[in-house]
C-alpha cells in the first residue's frame, strides 16, 4: 500500500531571496532522490513560506522497485579454455555477482562473444531508506550560510523544527542537534504547534494556523487583494511581479492594506517616491487611470486584518519619514551646480590603480569620442554623446545617490536636464547603466548606447589591466555582466565595428602600466570576451564546434560573426553543402602544411592549377567586397565557388611532386586560398554530421 511522505525544514526567517532558489533544490533534489532510489510516486508537492521549506510526496510506493540487472563479464576467449570449460576469470565474475557458471549465457557485443549473468536486486522497504532525506535537507546550498552556536553545518538560517513522516510513522533523523518529528508550527504570532497525524493534512493543518504554505496561493491573495482595493479607491496599482515575488516570500498569511502620504511630495520626482516605497518599506506605488502617480501605496501585512488601521498608521509613520528624508536630500541636492558634483569625482576613488572616478569619466569620454568617430555621427549626435560621457558619473556624490544606490544614473537624468542640459545628454546618463542585468533592457538611444559601451569597456580593460581578472563566481566588478552589456549593445545596434578595435581603444587609455602589462592585460581581455561570445553564442543554441570556427581569427563584428555562426550551425547538418565542405577542408588541411609564399603563373604545369589560381583570383576579389558588406550567406557563396576547380586540382595534380619549384608554387595556391577560407573560418573545425 502507497504512503505519502512529508519533509518539512522550520527555519528562522529566511531573507527573501534565498526562498525560491531553496525550495526549487529540495523538490528536484527529492524527485532525483526517489527516482535513483527506485521507489514509485504519484506526484511532488513543495511548499515554502519565509519559515519553511517542505515537500509532499504523494503515493510513494513501500518498497523499491526490484531491478533485474544484466551483468556482462569477460570475453568468451578469456571465459573459457580449448576444451570449452569456464576458467577461473568465468568462475571468479559469476562468485562476484552471487551466481554459479550455470546462469551464464554468451551475446556478442560489437562482433565480440562476452559471457553474462542476470542478476535480481530485491527492493528494500521505502521506511529503511527514508533516512537518506536528510542528505538532501543538509545539501541545500545558499549565497550566504552561517553557522550558530556549536554546530558545524552551514545554512542561511537556524533550522528549529523538522517534521518528517511516512504515512502515520516519524521517519527518524537528525540534524545539528534537532531531531525530526511529527510536528509543526504555525505563524509566529497567529498559530500554534501542530501534530501531524499524516502528510495529507499537512497544508489544511498551517491554514488553520494562519500560514498558507503554497506560495502561489499566497501570491494570489495578495494579487486579489490589491484588486480589490483598487477596485474600490477607482485607481490601479502598476503590476511588479519582482516586488510581488519579494513580498510572497516575506509573509506567511497575507492582508492587503491601502495607506496614504501628504501630496505635497508628488512634487518629488517620481523615481524618488516609488525607489522610497519599493526599495526600504516594499509598498507598491498607486496610480490614477491615467497614469499618474497618486499620494496612495498600498502594503502587505504578515498577518490578518485585526486592527489593520493601526498598521495602516504606523507605516504611513514610516513612510513619511523616508519621504522627509528625500525631499530634504532632493532640495540640498538641487543647492549645488553639476561642476560642483563633478569636481568631487576628483576625490572618489574608483579603484586603487585604475585612479578616481574624475580620472574614469576622463577615460569614458575619450573612448565615446573615438567610438563616435568610428560610427561617424552627426554633429549634434556627437556632441550630445560626448557631453553625456563627460556629465555621466555627477550624480554620485549627491544626497540623493547616496541614500538610494539604485537610482544613479535616474537621479543624473533628473538633475541634468533641472540644469537646462540637453534632453538626448540627460537621457543617455540614465542609459549608460543598462543593461543593470545580463539580459536587462538596452538603451534606447544612440547616446546611452555609446556612453554605455565606453563606460563598461573602461571597467573591464582597468580592472583585467590591474589583475582584477574574474575567477569562479568571485566577479565584484561584474565584468562578466559588463562584458555581455557590451557584446548585446554592439550586436542589437549592428555596429560595424570590431571587438578587437574596441579593446584596443580601451587599453590606449591607461597610461599607467608598462608595454609588458599592457599586452598581457590585452590578451587576457581578448580572452575574457572570447569567453563571453562563446557563452552568448551557445545561448542561441549554436554548437561548440562551430563556435570555435567563427572565433578562430579574432570576435570581429559581432552582428557578422553571429551571422556566420548560425549559417554554418545549419550547413553542418546539410548534405547538399558536403562537397563545398570536403574542398574547402582539405585545402585548410594540406595548407597548415606550408608558410606563405609567392605563386608564380609561369611554373603552373596543367589546366586545373590555372582554373584554380583564376577562380581564387576572382572569388577574392568578390569575397573581399561582400565580407565588407557583411553578407554571411553571400560570402559562404562565393567561397563556394571554389569547390569544383579545387577537386578538380586534386584529381589531376599531385601537390607533393618532386619537382620542388612546382610543389612550393602548389602550396602557396593552396595557402592562399586557405587564408582567404580562414579569413571567414576555420571550417576544419567543425564535426560535419554528414561525416558520420
Amino acid at each position: 500500500m502507497a504512503k505519502d511522505v512529508l519533509i518539512e525544514i522550520g527555519l528562522e526567517e529566511l531573507p527573501a531571496r534565498f526562498v525560491n532558489n531553496a525550495e526549487k533544490q529540495l523538490i528536484d533534489k527529492t524527485e532525483e532522490w526517489f527516482n535513483q532510489s527506485r521507489i514509485a510516486y504519484e506526484s511532488i508537492l513543495s511548499f515554502s513560506t519565509p519559515r519553511r521549506l517542505a515537500v509532499l510526496v504523494r503515493e510513494a510506493a513501500e518498497k523499491q522497485t526490484s531491478l533485474e540487472e544484466e551483468i556482462k563479464g569477460p570475453a568468451l576467449k578469456i571465459a573459457q579454455d580449448e576444451e570449452g570449460n569456464w576458467t577461473k576469470a568465468a568462475i571468479g565474475f559469476t562468485k562476484g555477482q552471487g551466481k554459479t557458471v550455470d546462469d551464464i549465457y554468451i551475446k556478442d557485443v560489437k562482433g565480440i562473444s562476452y559471457i553474462f549473468v542476470t542478476k535480481q536486486i530485491i527492493g528494500e522497504p521505502t521506511r529503511a531508506l527514508l533516512p537518506e532525506l536528510s542528505q538532501i535537507i543538509t545539501s541545500i546550498q545558499f549565497s550566504k550560510s552561517m553557522r550558530w552556536g556549536e554546530q558545524t553545518l552551514r545554512y542561511a538560517r537556524p533550522i528549529r523544527w523538522m517534521a518528517a513522516l511516512f504515512g502515520d510513522e516519524i521517519i527518524p533523523f537528525e540534524i545539528a542537534g534537532v531531531s525530526s518529528s511529527n510536528r509543526t508550527f504555525g505563524h509566529r504570532f497567529l498559530g500554534e504547534a501542530v501534530t501531524l497525524e499524516v502528510p495529507a493534512d499537512y497544508e489544511a493543518a498551517l491554514e488553520k494556523q494562519s500560514v498558507i504554505a503554497d506560495p502561489e496561493k499566497r501570491k494570489q491573495m495578495i494579487v486579489d487583494g490589491m484588486e480589490a482595493a483598487a477596485s474600490n479607491h477607482d485607481f490601479y496599482i502598476p503590476e511588479d511581479s519582482e516586488l510581488l515575488q519579494e513580498v510572497t516570500n516575506l509573509v506567511e498569511y497575507p492582508s492587503v492594506f491601502i495607506g496614504s502620504f501628504n501630496p505635497s511630495y508628488l512634487n518629488l520626482p517620481p523615481d524618488v517616491l516609488i525607489t522610497s516605497m519599493k526599495e526600504h518599506q516594499r509598498y507598491f506605488p498607486v496610480k490614477s487611470m491615467d497614469g499618474k502617480l497618486l499620494p496612495y501605496f498600498a502594503g502587505v501585512r504578515n498577518g490578518d486584518d485585526y486592527a489593520l488601521q493601526t498598521v495602516v498608521k504606523g507605516n504611513e509613520k514610516v513612510l513619511r519619514a523616508r519621504l522627509s528624508d528625500a525631499q530634504f536630500f532632493y532640495e540640498e541636492d538641487q543647492k549645488q551646480s553639476i561642476d560642483f558634483y563633478l569636481e568631487k569625482l576628483q576625490r572618489i576613488v574608483f579603484q586603487e590603480k585604475l585612479g578616481t572616478i574624475a580620472d574614469k569619466v576622463r577615460r569614458i569620454t575619450a573612448i565615446a569620442k573615438a567610438l563616435s568617430d568610428m560610427l561617424e555621427l552627426d554633429g549634434e549626435t556627437l556632441s550630445n554623446t560626448i557631453r553625456a560621457a563627460e556629465i555621466c558619473k555627477f550624480d554620485l556624490p549627491t544626497n540623493m545617490v547616496n541614500e538610494f544606490t539604485k537610482l544613479q544614473g535616474i537621479i543624473g537624468e533628473t538633475y541634468a536636464l533641472n540644469a537646462g542640459e540637453n534632453k538626448a545628454s540627460a537621457r543617455a546618463v540614465a542609459e549608460h547603466y543598462l543593461p543593470v542585468q545580463a539580459d536587462g533592457e538596452l538603451p534606447q538611444t544612440v547616446e546611452g548606447a555609446i556612453v554605455s559601451v565606453a563606460d563598461k569597456l573602461d571597467t573591464i580593460a582597468g580592472c583585467i589591466s590591474a589583475g582584477l581578472i574574474p575567477t569562479g563566481s568571485q566577479d565584484p566588478y561584474g565584468l562578466r555582466r559588463q562584458a555581455t552589456g557590451v557584446l548585446r549593445i554592439l550586436n542589437a545596434y549592428e555596429w560595424d565595428i570590431s571587438v578587437e578595435s574596441l579593446l584596443d581603444l580601451a587599453e590606449q587609455q591607461y597610461d599607467q602600466f608598462s608595454e609588458t602589462e599592457k599586452v598581457q592585460a590585452r590578451t587576457e581581455t581578448a580572452q575574457f570576451f572570447r569567453h563571453r561570445v562563446t557563452y552568448l553564442l551557445k545561448e542561441t543554441s549554436i554548437e561548440q564546434d562551430v563556435i570555435e570556427a567563427v572565433l578562430y581569427n579574432k570576435i570581429g563584428v559581432i552582428p557578422y560573426t553571429a551571422q556566420k555562426a548560425e549559417l554554418l550551425s545549419y550547413e553542418r547538418n546539410n548534405p547538399d553543402f558536403k562537397p563545398v565542405q570536403e574542398a574547402l577542408v582539405r585545402v585548410l588541411n594540406l595548407a597548415a602544411k606550408t608558410e606563405e609564399m609567392t605563386i608564380s603563373e609561369s611554373v603552373f604545369k596543367t589546366e586545373s592549377e590555372q582554373k584554380l589560381y583564376d577562380t581564387y583570383l576572382s572569388v577574392e576579389k568578390a569575397y573581399t567586397k561582400i565580407n565588407q558588406q557583411q553578407e554571411a550567406r553571400n560570402a559562404l557563396d562565393e567561397l563556394g565557388r571554389l569547390a569544383q576547380p579545387i577537386h578538380d586540382f586534386f584529381d589531376y595534380n599531385m601537390v607533393m611532386t618532386d619537382d620542388e619549384a612546382v610543389r612550393r608554387n602548389r602550396l602557396a595556391l593552396l595557402h592562399n586560398i586557405a587564408s582567404l577560407i580562414y579569413d571567414y573560418a576555420d571550417l576544419s573545425a567543425i564535426e560535419w554530421k554528414q561525416h558520420f
